[in-house]
């Protein structure tokens, strides 16, 4: 049996394999609720073979969007729409389902990557006030956000949690706190984004604390639940956040209960310098794995299934997450489990599309000839 298709426990939550499908932003929500491209979208991913799927990143509160379009989870109606989704894929997958908590801070109120992805100020229309750590923009010329007060902080953390309890409600199985890409939290961790003078900036302990009070909190209000966070391992660019402040972090949450660490990096600054590759991220997988012992998804241009095999091998991941290249092949693991020489889940409606060479791959299925 190849480690890509052994099982593995991320916390209580049982895993059949270790390929995770990570959350991929769809643009496709109306006021936060999902529709009917989610149903399609997601549905077609849970029959992939992964083990765990993630829904993409799901703002807390309104203004925690990245665009107009993005899923929310900040009330009761948002939850119902997710409902029949849930309620389909667990008919039909034994797939693992868990949502990505998250607020954009000073990178929310976006248009979508096809329309450019630009900044909406708060003055044009679907455009809103953004918020961050400090009253500084991502980028020049783009809207500068307002610095959270102790109310705010209150309110964006009572949004992880309200969000947390509606996440279990759902009964999904896992809850990933979203703390990379540039997006709130990480801000708070980068002194690039991180300019505060009170006790959430400035030494490392202090830009730490707010997301460590989102994971406790979060943590708190989902017992029983998988809760991990991703988070980026550098920012690309000199002076900000590094792999050794990662590795810190990483400790500090081993030690308030968390499950998981999600490794990606980038995203805090247009400065980044970026140095591309097959598995870019993963020896930032692998030293935060080493050094806290924390069970790590690595992720990062993986598309070969000898890679992720290779990864698992080295011990730089426990799980294999991919992004793009599940879109470009929603059946990625069925390939990868014919070339490994393993097995895979297939719902028996697709049985007969068994290659005869690969018989075995859909495990013991009896296709009737008629």
């Amino acid at each position: 049996m190849s480690m890509l298709f052994s099982p593995y426990a991320l916390g209580p939550l049982q895993l059949s394999n270790r390929i995770a499908i990570a959350p991929m932003c769809q643009y496709s929500a109306i006021e936060g609720i999902a529709t009917d491209w989610h149903m399609i979208h997601l549905g077609n991913l849970a029959l992939s073979g992964a083990a765990l799927l993630i829904i993409e990143a799901t703002a807390v509160v309104p203004e925690g969007r990245i665009s107009p379009l993005d899923l929310g989870l900040w009330s009761d109606a948002h939850a119902e729409a997710l409902e029949p989704i849930v309620r389909a894929v667990r008919r039909h997958s034994p797939i693992k389902i868990a949502v990505q908590l998250a607020h954009a801070g000073r990178k929310a109120s976006s248009e979508a990557p096809w329309e450019g992805g630009a900044n909406i100020p708060p003055d044009q229309e679907r455009g809103w006030q953004t918020l961050a750590p400090s009253a500084v923009p991502h980028a020049q010329g783009e809207t500068v956000p307002l610095a959270l007060d102790r109310e705010g902080l209150a309110r964006v953390r009572d949004g992880f949690v309200a969000a947390a309890i509606r996440s279990s409600a759902l009964g999904l199985d896992a809850i990933e706190i979203h703390g990379a890409h540039g997006y709130l939290l990480h801000q708070f961790l980068s002194p690039l984004a991180n300019r505060r003078d009170d006790e959430y900036g400035g030494s490392l302990e202090n830009r730490m604390r707010f997301p460590l009070e989102v994971f406790a909190a979060v943590r708190a209000a989902a017992p029983g639940m998988t809760v991990g966070m991703r988070i980026s391992a550098t920012d690309w660019v000199e002076g900000g956040w590094e792999i050794e402040q990662s590795v810190r972090f990483a400790q500090e949450l081993k030690q308030l209960g968390c499950d998981f660490i999600h490794v990606s990096s980038g995203g805090v600054s247009p400065a980044q310098q970026i140095s591309l590759g097959p598995g870019y991220q993963i020896a930032f997988a692998g030293r935060i794995r080493k050094e806290t012992g924390m069970p790590t998804i690595g992720v990062g241009l993986i598309t070969e299934p000898e890679h992720a095999e290779s990864i698992l091998q080295d011990g730089q991941a426990d799980v294999v997450a991919l992004a793009r290249a599940m879109l470009f092949d929603p059946r990625w693991p069925w390939h990868a489990a014919a070339k490994l020489g393993d097995q895979v889940f297939a719902p028996p409606q697709y049985w007969r599309s068994q290659p005869r060479e690969h018989k075995a791959l859909f495990g013991e299925t009896r296709l009737g000839q008629r």
